[in-house]
């Protein structure tokens, strides 16, 4: 039955369709980075469970972190041994909830087809006939990768699933950003990136904007940002202000001017309120702040962000698509319109990128669909 699991997956999304046809493909490395809720995991360990029972690998190796996600704690087998192993069980059980029994899954644990590793000891080891799969690369560092991918032995194949935007560290790079750009210099590697598009989990896609809510909201403010803010709350009081954003530095960087000074993210919902019936509250704002001014609410469309942010007025008209890839966000522009969409030596897309990184930590690549 476990072997069928796979087999059975059906993608309902782009970027799943394309994991499963990287996973079924030749390469020994593969690497599926995005956002929770979007089939990494249980695809990855899925085909690694059929090629076992299958006889093309003698075992399944799964090694991933174990972090606290309030305390930051990490757990391994060597501080917590029994709690390493629970929580590793019990993460596979949740995986496949609804495809196979814990008994199943407990059963090739136990016949040693299914091996969990901790991450931290994985130096002396070496992996032949088999497949490993190394989850939340996010929470480790990427030297990890680099010892994995040396342990690898004859008929070994390696699968990396990371988070590098909603679940990276607060500080520093992650690690599943360096083994992105690690993987896709490699020859012999495939790498897939999952958008928001293809958060396919009930509830992750709400939780993907709660989280980069949640990131705003922390964001230290300019006192001048800080002061906007007081000033629509004045103006605004049932609006639900998430932060305030100066672009007066990266417009005078780029010597971009067709673009206003400031950028009020709102709550969704709450922009009515912020602008007033007539557009009288945000007018008010602006005169008393001094500064031109522009408001979009967060959604996961970010298509409303760059119609506020970009010099050229129409060309959000031929933005197709704006989604995350890794860790920036791709801005996909119909075919004929890279140029307005860059500007000239890119201008306009690298002062786009300088307030998205300050708004969110991600930069913006654009692409042109052909």
């Amino acid at each position: 039955m476990l072997a069928e699991i796979f087999d059975s997956l059906e993608p309902r999304s782009p970027g799943q369709r394309e994991l499963k046809k990287a996973l079924l493909s030749s390469k020994d490395l593969v690497g599926a980075f995005g956002p929770t809720g979007t089939g990494k995991s249980l695809f990855a360990i899925s085909y690694g469970l059929a090629a076992v029972e299958k006889g093309k690998y003698r075992r399944l190796v799964i090694s991933r972190p174990i972090v606290d996600v309030v305390t930051g704690k990490e757990i391994t087998l060597f501080s917590e041994p029994r709690s390493y192993v629970e929580h590793a069980s019990q993460y596979l059980v949740d995986i496949f909830a609804g495809f196979a029994e814990p008994a199943a899954l407990q059963g090739l644990l136990s016949s040693g087809k299914l091996l969990l590793a901790d991450p931290h000891f994985l130096r002396g080891r070496t992996f032949d006939d088999s497949i490993i799969v190394l989850d939340d690369a996010q929470s480790v560092p990427a030297e990890t990768i680099v010892e994995i991918i040396t342990r690898m032995g004859r008929n070994s194949r390696l699968i990396v699933a990371g988070d590098p935007v909603f679940q990276r560290p607060a500080e520093g790079r992650d690690g599943a950003t360096l083994a992105r750009e690690i993987l896709l210099g490699e020859e012999t590697a495939v790498v897939v990136d999952l958008g928001l598009k293809d958060m396919v989990r009930p509830g992750a896609q709400r939780g993907a904007k709660l989280l980069l809510e949640l990131v705003m909201r922390k964001r230290p403010l300019s006192e001048e940002e800080r002061r906007v803010k007081d000033i629509a709350a004045v103006h605004a009081p049932d609006a639900d202000v998430i932060t305030v954003a100066s672009l007066r530095e990266a417009k005078k960087k780029w010597e971009v001017e067709a673009v206003p000074d400031l950028l009020i993210v709102a709550k969704e919902g709450y922009m009515g309120r912020l602008i007033g019936q007539r557009g009288e509250r945000i007018q008010a704002i602006e005169k008393e702040a001094g500064a031109r001014i522009r408001a979009v609410q967060l959604t996961l469309d970010f298509k409303d962000f760059v119609r506020a942010l970009h010099p050229v007025s129409w060309i959000h008209k031929h933005v197709v698509d704006v989604d995350i890839a890794g860790n920036s966000l791709v801005v996909t522009v119909s075919e004929g319109h890279m140029g307005p969409m860059v500007g000239q030596r890119g201008i306009y897309a690298r002062f786009l990128s300088e307030v998205f990184l300050k708004l969110l930590g991600l930069g913006v690549r654009v692409e042109e669909k052909r």
